[in-house]
């Protein structure tokens, strides 16, 4: 099972930005939430948004009104749009998924490799 993400760049405060991460492998049986996280330089990763399986959806507190995530059961693709872009938002982010395989016992929580967001002023 890998996790993909893509979208990330540079952009000017006020942009928007659309992030994409995408999950595979022959063994996966079932996705239950998936979400983002980021890390901004000297701090600690600190969560997103996520959504579950059903399409709830919670966001942190500094994100919302401003970012949306969604995902595509059909792909395993999580999205998260992005809007209004502010300096504080530069950060790698990274995707995760709960996934079952058939090899597991339970979920397990996947990540992808990080995508780096940098937002000029």
């Amino acid at each position: 099972v890998q996790l993909q993400a893509f979208g990330g760049g540079l952009v000017q405060a006020g942009g928007s930005l659309r992030l994409s991460c995408a999950a595979s492998g022959s063994m996966m049986m079932s996705i239950a939430d998936m979400g983002w996280y980021r890390q901004a330089p000297g701090q600690e990763r600190e969560s997103v948004a996520g959504i579950s399986s059903g399409g709830s959806t919670n966001y942190a507190d500094s994100v919302k009104g401003r970012f949306t995530i969604s995902r595509d059961s059909a792909k395993n693709t999580v999205y998260l749009q992005m809007s209004s872009l502010e300096t504080e938002d530069t950060a790698v982010y990274y995707c995760y998924a709960q996934i079952m395989t058939y090899r597991s016992n339970g979920f397990v929580n996947y990540w992808g490799q990080g995508t780096q967001v940098t937002v000029s002023s």
